[in-house]
């Protein structure tokens, strides 16, 4: 439970930086998103796009090399504001096929019972 919520974090601020750079064969799809939500300013785009892989690459980090109540707290908190902002932005969204929202239900579920429990993944393998 506890790498696959490392890989959603680490994998997200990758993914997000070749589609910023234009590698990831989707042609900016994060700037499309803001565009198609109001925000056409590309310095806009970029702040938020590197504000969010920036804050992805953090939590992905401290629940790889710090796991626990505080990374815990600070990935549910993350994905709770993501959220907020991607409902407000594109409420759609929540409707998509693949679920791009809908997927933070689960996760935010895994964050819970993490830190709910204080477990750190060793303590979590001794005590299931």
């Amino acid at each position: 439970m506890h790498g696959s919520l490392v890989m959603v974090w680490l994998g997200t601020a990758l993914v997000s930086a070749l589609d910023f750079w234009g590698w990831s064969g989707l042609e900016h799809e994060g700037a499309r998103l803001l565009a198609a939500s109001g925000i056409a300013d590309a310095r806009w785009q970029a702040a938020l796009i590197w504000g969010g892989l920036l804050a992805d690459l953090a939590v992905g980090l401290a629940l790889a090399f710090r796991p626990g109540r505080a990374s815990y707290g600070a990935a549910l908190a993350l994905m709770a504001a993501m959220t907020v902002a991607g409902t407000a932005l594109q409420p759609l969204l929540w409707l998509h096929p693949l679920g791009p929202l809908l997927k933070n239900l689960p996760i935010a579920a895994m964050l819970c019972f993490l830190l709910q429990a204080g477990r750190t993944p060793s303590a979590t393998r001794e005590n299931p």
